[in-house]
């Protein structure tokens, strides 16, 4: 039972990494919409499987957390400010997908024998290896931020690599109740701000492409 418990949740924390290459992989803004709620929902069911294995109740408080802003609301929120402003469906890169996905494995690699050489004395062996999961889908994440040159992409990527702080804060320790709750409501006010400053951009610039910006640098009324 105990290896079960083990294979299962190395199959979710990996399956997270999985996900984290089809969200680079993505040139459709809806697919990399829908990928990235997927992610959400595996990361609300390895959170839960953590919650039963380890019996701490307070986990599946953040399971349902990311179950329900992060796999439901953002997407759906996401959905809603790309139809209502009608940018351009196609996702803009900075270098090829190529490059990005060998970056990607790279940064994989790296993680994986960072985080298991620190981690080296530690007692837990699923928490080490979760550390390490969770370890490459922050840098997957800052990768498609650095990637992508529309602005909701970037958001998306940001999202992503705060998926990859839960799955290691749940992984770890797990967090208390109190921080759960402050978590989801940064990703309502995180949610606010972002769908003012994409309007604000539309508005501005007639593109959310963030080299428009580069454009206007400096520029003074």
């Amino acid at each position: 039972m105990h290896d079960l418990a083990f294979d299962i949740a190395h199959l979710l924390a990996g399956s997270l990494v999985l996900v984290s290459f089809m969200m680079i992989y993505q040139d459709r803004l809806y697919a990399l919409l829908n990928t990235f709620a997927l992610q959400a929902l595996l990361l609300a069911m390895a959170v839960a499987w953590q919650a039963f294995t380890r019996d701490a109740p307070h986990l599946y408080a953040t399971a349902a957390i990311a179950l329900i802003f992060k796999a439901i609301i953002v997407p759906w929120a996401l959905h809603r400010v790309v139809a209502r402003m009608g940018i351009q469906r196609t996702v803009e890169t900075v270098t090829g997908v190529v490059p990005t996905m060998l970056a990607g494995m790279g940064l994989v690699a790296l993680s994986i024998l960072l985080m298991l050489q620190l981690t080296e004395a530690a007692e837990n062996p699923l928490a080490r290896e979760d550390l390490a999961f969770a370890l490459s889908v922050i840098l997957l994440g800052m990768l498609m931020m650095v990637t992508r040159r529309n602005a909701v992409t970037q958001v998306v990527g940001f999202m992503s690599l705060e998926n990859g702080l839960i799955l290691a804060a749940a992984g770890a320790q797990g967090m208390p109740l109190v921080v759960e709750i402050s978590v989801a409501f940064s990703v309502l006010i995180a949610m606010i701000v972002i769908g003012v400053f994409l309007f604000r951009i539309r508005e501005r610039f007639d593109s959310v492409d963030t080299e428009a910006l580069d454009a206007f640098r400096g520029e003074r009324r």
